[in-house]
């Protein structure tokens, strides 16, 4: 059929108007049961959408979506079910019902030329059969924790994540990897190289614009330190958005990578001898409008509040760090030849530190935390941190000491060792999301040696968790 019969109107908005929607949307300041009525009106009446993407997550931070006929979605919005036992970490077979909520918040009008004309995209929370949000859902946990931290103390959580990806040749370049092989950049160019109109350029401009539509209000973007790498930034928004704004990065660099030819990948380190990929987080909090990691006298510009979360992320970095960086992968990326993040300190200046203070003023005084993978499940990164920054011990001094320096597990099977002990991550977590957590990254340490060595393996990649296909999984 020719490319010009056009058999049905579906919307396809323009990228300014996509901006302009998006934005107001985010900044529109609705309650949950106001954006609700809103957008089952505006779908109701706008003829032009066909369907509505829900997406969500699961506990290893991989994305999901449906897709459902915009008219099944009005009738059926307060009854989504799906099978979580199909899902990895959710439900066992004998309780695989599991439902959705849509977060009516989350709405995002999608470019055409990369979803699709007619479709809008939602994030959902799982909930259980008792209408509760599901323990295993991280996305539901962090919702439910931060809506609690708003009502009870007048505090909101701010996030903005910085997350450096590679561009390797080929089409599913992951799924193909062998040690004999390896991978491929599309280029060797350095830290904010590259010519106009190469394919690292032309794959960065795209992604950008297609952010920028999405209404991410971008900041920057550039090639990163290592050859083919890329960082496209955009700003800090609630933690929630946030992070699902993190999974739709992923997505779009991944869509525009496969539409050019190649792969966009967020494995840490997927070539030995350069450096590797982080998703630095910048995280503050806020009262009243106001943001409290902020004085003007204090230590690098930060409040007491700051410092106290601080101490407390650094007094519990081993056990946390199975949950910051959470692939076998991972462990190759703190190796501290390539400015890795290993390092259990705070410092203004020094990158090898796991926390770092960018300088900052009243609007943006933050901390960053720089060890966390790409690969790191944002929802349950966002909950670990906030949980640990705000209940957690914090770290003790001892008087007229010198500081002992830490340092970060350096194999996943000694991050595991740490997790698996940990009563704090238990308490935070709670028994059986830790259980199933471990399970999975367990069962990857397991298929791997437990020195990781200088040869990348090749069951390192394939197994991973945001490579493995369903076939694959299948086969465990």
């Amino acid at each position: 059929m020719s490319d010009k019969i056009r058999l049905g109107n579906f919307l396809e908005l323009s990228y300014e108007e996509l901006e302009t929607k998006n934005i107001e949307a985010a900044e529109s300041g609705l309650s949950m049961e106001e954006a609700s009525k809103k957008y089952r009106d505006y779908l109701a009446g706008e003829s032009r959408i066909k369907a509505v993407t829900i997406c969500f997550s699961n506990i290893e931070g991989r994305l999901h979506m449906l897709d459902y006929d915009k008219k099944f979605f009005l009738k059926s919005h307060d009854n989504l079910t799906f099978d979580g036992s199909s899902i990895r970490g959710f439900s066992e077979l004998h309780e695989s019902d599991l439902r959705l909520s849509v977060d009516w918040q989350s709405i995002v009008w999608l470019p055409a030329d990369v979803f699709g004309p007619g479709k809008v995209v939602f994030f959902a929370s799982v909930l259980d059969r008792k209408g509760t949000p599901y323990e295993s859902d991280f996305r539901a946990q962090l919702a439910l924790y931060t809506e609690n931290l708003k009502t009870k103390e007048g505090l909101e959580a701010f996030v903005a994540a910085e997350i450096e990806g590679f561009l390797l040749e080929g089409v599913d370049a992951e799924q193909s990897f062998t040690e004999q092989t390896g991978f491929n950049l599309i280029s060797s160019g350095g830290y904010y190289h590259s010519l106009p109109l190469d394919r690292l350029r032309q794959f960065v401009d795209a992604t950008a614009e297609i952010q920028r539509a999405m209404g991410f209000k971008n900041e920057k973007d550039h090639p990163e330190v290592a050859p083919a790498q890329f960082e496209i930034n955009f700003s800090y928004a609630p933690v929630l958005r946030a992070c699902d704004r993190i999974q739709l990065y992923k997505l779009i660099c991944r869509q525009i990578a496969n539409t050019q030819g190649m792969t966009a990948t967020f494995l840490p380190k997927p070539i030995a001898g350069i450096n590797g990929s982080g998703m630095h987080t910048n995280l503050s909090l806020a009262k009243a409008g106001k943001n409290i990691f902020y004085a003007p006298t204090g230590t690098d510009g930060l409040s007491e509040i700051a410092w106290n979360f601080i101490n407390r992320l650094l007094n519990h970095a081993p056990e946390l760090c199975l949950i910051l960086n959470s692939s076998v992968n991972a462990y190759r990326r703190l190796d501290p030849n390539f400015e890795a993040p290993n390092q259990i300190k705070v410092s203004a200046n020094d990158r090898g530190s796991m926390i770092r203070i960018p300088f900052g003023n009243k609007n943006t005084a933050r901390i960053e935390v720089r060890s966390v993978g790409p690969d790191a499940n944002p929802y349950l990164t966002a909950f670990a941190l906030l949980k640990t920054g705000l209940e957690g011990t914090p770290l003790a001094q001892e008087v007229e000491k010198r500081p002992r320096l830490r340092y970060l597990p350096s194999t996943i099977a000694d991050a595991i060792r740490l997790y698996k002990a940990s009563d704090f991550i238990t308490e935070i977590l709670g028994e059986k999301s830790k259980e199933k957590y471990l399970f999975y990254k367990q069962a990857s340490a397991d298929r791997n040696p437990r020195e990781l060595g200088s040869t990348i393996k090749t069951l390192e990649i394939i197994h991973h968790h945001e490579v493995t296909n369903q076939l694959l999984w299948n086969s465990f």
